[in-house]
């Protein structure tokens, strides 16, 4: 609703459309490069281009002439603009006038072009030489007591070949300290899948969701975070498949889709519904929906079995393929449906009508994204899951499975090539006996972890390949302290970010290739790979000219650090770097998924990483797929005020990540501010608030008390259709609410979703 309160309307367009048209057009003209960006739009996702750097869903078989969609043509300008961070730039803003600098407004001063030293004298960056860079920072690297003492992060968009080089060289090194953004978004997908049916993947294919009856959207936001899935969605509810939504917000990308390439759509104002039930769960209440499914099924079955009629557990399945269904009986015989019902914020007959629909199903996907993840009990809630899959059989087979959505392009790839601070020994004794290296075994750290690490003075380097880690992590109040701690930063970069801001006693910025440009090495032009959601694995070969020859490619800078820090190296750095093929064959030498790794990308849409479990192989303790009881709910109410509420941390439709490509948010009808928090009608009215007001919003701590540090104010309140008991808020903003100890209990992934807070109207 509005009530006009500037900025804020109520949008009533569709998901994609005439709106997606005119924000695309609005991204390209902004960055001033239409030529650049024109180009890269033909080769993006295609078959001999480039993949996109925003989401990773899957490419299809058949691709269109321009495979994209709206947020992905705004990463691509954002990446392709001719605005420059030049030296100049530099020269000219100290860093202490750059922090004032909004997050939009760091990035949007455009690509960086020359390598950069920090220089504490005249509080600027100024140019340095590549070599005079690597042997500084390799000196420094040799100085320290410990390696362990470094610790080496990865964005999602580092490539295949670039993590692994990465990974190879910290290892010899002698550190195992690899946070990672996976570690704040799916690391509860690795630890609950991979319990629970021996592979920390989704088991789904693209060609599933032409043969679903049912897909289950739960805990994501495809109309921001993955636009192009909205396709797939269309075709499904197009050829008659049922569509289930649950979701705290009720976001437009699950509700209807006007597809901007079918002429039809735009030009008759035709949407296609998507969603044919939206069920708003309460922030956090997740586990217990899906345990109210689950005991409402099973009481279902038990009514037809005395009836004689068809069960609707697959019990052949049940009996040949899992492990601990009584276990599960009996701890869904003991929930109270009135706990459901209160801890969900759905009533028994909504719980009952979706058991309904899941058995009418033969074959059903779940999709899900970091609304089930990003909470204490987030590796539980993808166990409940995989438990409701199950019962019905619902994983490996035709139409059905579970599908867990990445954000980043390559943050599966990452992991599966080698950045992994618990590495398996197979890898490493592999690894050493590949390149003739001795490499460390003792469990590294995981972000949360390098973050204390830095906090408490046990870590003194830390090298970020990619990403703006510093502001994505929870609770700046301390983060933002603690790399100020650090002895060396040097971060690998395409833009400028807050991140960079944060300044150790030495600081080096480095400027990458985008995904989008050409990468000439001694061999030739090179392609690099990349993992989607899927497992499918592909090429990715960018087409534009480096918006400045001083860039390198990130194999190249990895390469360079490598070799200035350990001068000794039997690895043969150069030979790798001149041509991506020879990284391609240590990879399949060490990791046997990857054979024939050379050839196999060569074919038209790469090759699928092998996934067991959708075979029904199971690669778990138990030889079977284990059903896992959850005894967590995501916030523990028990020293709560009676008016606290639960906040999750949201996106902006002009967001991706930390990255702002602009001040709105469209299908929430939200223009030009992000100062704003997300509320139900029943809630503001509870409170005496109407839409416009402006209140503050402090953390809860453990105990119950209001946190003084944690703290928001002068938020303006916008009357939204969202569950009771829940508010929503802009990340990276609200992460000053969030507690750096407040993680999931066994990936350690941040609770983003699941804040405890209270509100108070501002005086």
């Amino acid at each position: 609703m509005s009530n006009g309160v500037p900025g804020v309307s109520d949008y009533q367009g569709p998901a994609g459309g005439w709106g997606a048209v005119k924000a695309v057009t609005a991204s390209v003209f902004s960055q001033k490069a239409i030529a650049r960006d024109v180009i890269a739009m033909f080769r993006m996702n295609q078959v001999k281009g480039f993949d996109c750097p925003g989401c990773a869903w899957p490419d299809p078989s058949h691709r269109s002439p321009m495979e994209l969609c709206e947020n992905g043509v705004k990463a691509v300008s954002w990446e392709t603009t001719s605005k420059k961070a030049s030296p100049e730039f530099f020269r000219q803003h100290t860093v202490a006038a750059l922090w004032k600098y909004s997050d939009y407004e760091l990035e949007n001063v455009g690509r960086l072009t020359h390598p950069m030293k920090y220089d504490a004298v005249t509080d600027t960056w100024q140019a340095v030489e590549w070599q005079v860079a690597f042997a500084e920072i390799g000196e420094r690297l040799r100085s320290y007591d410990s390696p362990e003492r470094v610790e080496f992060y990865t964005s999602g968009r580092t490539s295949n070949e670039a993590a692994f080089l990465y990974q190879l060289f910290a290892r010899e090194y002698g550190s195992s300290n690899f946070p990672d953004c996976s570690n704040m978004c799916h690391g509860p997908t690795s630890v609950g899948l991979t319990s629970a049916i021996g592979l920390g993947k989704g088991t789904v294919e693209l060609d599933d969701f032409a043969h679903c009856d049912l897909v289950i959207c739960i805990g994501h936001n495809p109309g921001t975070n993955h636009p192009r899935m909205l396709t797939t969605l269309r075709e499904v509810a197009q050829r008659g498949g049922r569509i289930i939504s649950i979701n705290p917000l009720a976001e437009r990308g699950l509700e209807r889709f006007s597809f901007p390439q079918s002429p039809t759509d735009m030009l008759k104002g035709h949407a296609t519904t998507l969603s044919n039930d939206y069920y708003q769960v309460k922030m956090g209440g997740d586990a217990s929906l899906l345990k109210g499914i689950m005991k409402a099924l099973i009481e279902m079955d038990e009514a037809r079995t005395l009836l004689g009629q068809e069960p609707c557990l697959d019990r052949a399945f049940l009996a040949e393929h899992t492990h601990g269904y009584q276990a599960l009986y009996a701890d869904l015989h003991r929930c109270h449906w009135a706990e459901l019902e209160q801890d969900s914020g759905l009533s028994r007959s909504q719980m009952e009508d979706l058991a309904y629909r899941y058995d009418r199903s033969k074959a059903t996907i779940i999709c899900y994204g970091l609304g089930i993840t990003q909470h204490k009990n987030g590796t539980e809630n993808v166990q409940q899951l995989v438990n409701l899959l199950l019962l019905k059989g619902n994983i490996g087979k035709r139409g059905a499975g579970i599908c867990p959505l990445r954000g980043h392009s390559n943050v599966q790839g990452d992991r599966s090539v080698g950045i992994n601070e618990a590495a398996p020994e197979a890898f490493l004794l592999r690894l050493e006996a590949h390149f003739g290296i001795r490499v460390p075994r003792k469990h590294g750290r995981s972000s949360v972890e390098s973050i204390r690490a830095i906090e408490n003075g046990e870590a003194q380097a830390l090298i970020c390949m990619g990403g703006n880690l510093a502001v994505a992590m929870p609770q700046p109040q301390r983060t933002f302290e603690a790399m100020k701690k650090l002895d060396l930063q040097v971060h690998v970069a395409t833009k400028l970010n807050r991140s960079h801001l944060l300044m150790a006693k030495h600081n080096y910025l480095f400027p990458a290739l985008g995904r989008t440009e050409r990468d000439m090495q001694a061999s030739g032009i090179q392609s690099v790979t990349v993992e989607d959601s899927m497992s499918m694995v592909h090429a990715s070969c960018g087409a534009l000219k480096p918006a400045s020859r001083w860039l390198k490619s990130e194999p190249a800078i990895v390469a360079g650090l490598a070799r200035a820090t350990l001068p000794d190296s039997p690895v043969n750095w150069e030979a790798m770097t001149d041509n991506y093929a020879l990284i391609r064959e240590a990879i399949a030498s060490v990791i046997p998924a990857f054979a024939n790794y050379n050839a196999r990308i060569a074919e038209p849409g790469g090759f699928r990483m092998d996934t067991p479990a959708s075979r029904r192989e199971w690669r778990t303790e138990s030889g079977k797929a284990n059903f896992i009881v959850s005894r967590q709910h995501a916030v523990d109410r028990q020293n709560q005020p009676d008016d606290a509420l639960v906040l999750a941390t949201l996106r902006s439709h002009d967001q991706y990540n930390t990255t702002l490509y602009g001040m709105n948010d469209r299908y929430r009808g939200i223009t030009g501010r992000r100062d704003v928090v997300f509320l139900s009608q029943a809630e503001a009215e509870t409170r005496g608030l109407v839409e416009g007001d402006v209140i503050n919003i402090q953390a809860l701590e453990d105990n119950g008390e209001p946190s003084v540090e944690r703290a928001m104010y002068g938020l303006t309140v916008v009357v939204y259709r969202m569950a009771a008991g829940s508010i929503g808020a802009y990340l990276p903003e609200a992460n000053v609410l969030l507690s750096l100890d407040a993680v999931d209990t066994q990936s350690l992934t941040p609770a983003y979703k699941s804040v405890p807070v209270i509100i108070r109207k501002a005086m």
